[in-house]
């Protein structure tokens, strides 16, 4: 990685204005109920409390749409939560809670920082300059820090006030989580071990396609799964019945089927998959093979021979990134094939082979299905690793300085 981080730069005594992501999920009370991103934004702050920063935390969470006052005192968008959640992994450290992201008391409290306190401004969606990448807002933002630091891998992709604005108004680096996400993936679109399999899944096809498009000359195999499937059945000429289908794209797919052909790609669909009459209330399930989808029906997961196949790929790889869950993972009925990819993977994981996790929907059910911890990387960032995989520009890291 070619961009500064936390180990080139003097934080003593600086105001340190460190962009995290906080967006966690919460239940409708307001209590979290996963503190991943918390978590993973530990080491970065931590050094900065070490080396004595005064260190100004910022985040978003959900969507308010910068409303505003009675918003502000709703704690289904308040930080507040989050707050209390740091203050306790800091082993007591207590962080102080701002009840804005700008102004003059913002201002005034973040000066009065000594060197090892932490301060967290209050949800800088609240203010629709933010998601606009308004300069003014920005420049706002800006006047809390002598150094910037983006910490914030998930939001990366975007360039707004917080994650790209603020950058030119103060001297920027990566924290460690955003140097270990792009150390992490950025090996895989190098010079990765080989044999070197891609696996996408998930429903949406447009947020996938240019990634496909991108790793098939890269990879030895892509496994290609989920409720983007169908698109590509359809650009077949199959029936899919009810499944999920982007009919804008049939046209696109159908060329990116007949280039993976044309230069020798080994882009593998599945053979068989799970159809039901509901994919999240199913009275009915069977396996079918894609050429029998029944038309009154939907899929919902890759079959067992798919399984079987993708298994028999995966065994001898040496890197695997994998990105999108094969079927409705939610409904037990069809979690089946992401279960058994996630249990190849961490099989694979423990002995030789590189085993990255692109985040969204794919960290959530390893997760959830307990085969985190064999991975060799989970990304927190689901949009931002599609889109590093895609090989764009990601605005958020662009703005850091250059080494």
């Amino acid at each position: 990685m070619n961009k500064k981080t936390l180990n080139d730069v003097d934080v003593r005594g600086k105001r340190v204005l460190v962009r995290v992501d906080f967006n966690v999920p919460q239940d409708p009370t307001g209590a979290i109920t996963d503190d991943t991103r918390i978590r993973a934004a530990l080491p970065t702050i931590r050094h900065l409390i070490d080396n004595g920063a005064r260190v100004v935390l910022m985040s978003h969470l959900g969507r308010p749409e910068g409303e505003t006052v009675e918003q502000r005192r709703s704690r289904k968008f308040s930080l507040a939560p989050v707050a209390e959640r740091l203050s306790s992994l800091l082993d007591g450290d207590r962080v102080r809670r701002l009840d804005d992201c700008v102004g003059p008391e913002v201002e005034a409290a973040v000066e009065g920082l000594q060197p090892g306190q932490v301060a967290l401004l209050e949800n800088v969606r609240f203010y629709p300059e933010e998601e606009a990448n308004d300069p003014e807002f920005a420049r706002r933002l800006a006047r809390l820090g002598d150094l910037y630091v983006n910490d914030a891998f998930g939001t990366a992709h975007r360039a707004h006030a917080s994650t790209e604005g603020v950058a030119h108004h103060l001297p920027g680096v990566a924290g460690f989580l955003m140097a270990l996400e792009l150390e992490k993936l950025g090996a895989v679109l190098q010079d990765p071990p080989r044999p070197f399999v891609a696996i996408l899944g998930g429903a949406k096809i447009k947020e996938k396609l240019g990634v496909i498009n991108n790793l098939l000359p890269r990879v030895d195999a892509l496994l290609l799964g989920g409720g983007m499937a169908y698109t590509f059945f359809k650009a077949q000429g199959y029936e899919i019945g009810r499944s999920l289908l982007d009919a804008k794209r049939v046209e696109e797919v159908r060329g990116t089927l007949e280039t993976a052909k044309n230069e020798g790609r080994d882009l593998e669909l599945p053979v068989d998959v799970l159809v039901t009459d509901d994919p999240f209330h199913p009275t009915t399930h069977r396996t079918v093979l894609v050429t029998e989808i029944p038309a009154d029906m939907e899929g919902a997961d890759i079959g067992p021979e798919t399984v079987a196949r993708f298994r028999e790929i995966l065994k001898d790889a040496k890197t695997v990134v994998w990105n999108g869950p094969m079927g409705v993972f939610e409904t037990p009925q069809f979690a089946e094939g992401t279960r058994a990819i996630a249990e190849t993977l961490g099989q694979i994981a423990e002995g030789e082979a590189n085993v990255i996790i692109g985040g969204g929907d794919s960290a959530a059910a390893i997760e959830q299905m307990g085969f985190a911890e064999k991975m060799d990387h989970v990304s927190t960032g689901g949009g931002a690793s599609l889109e590093f995989l895609e090989g764009k520009t990601l605005p958020g890291v662009a703005a850091l300085q250059d080494k």
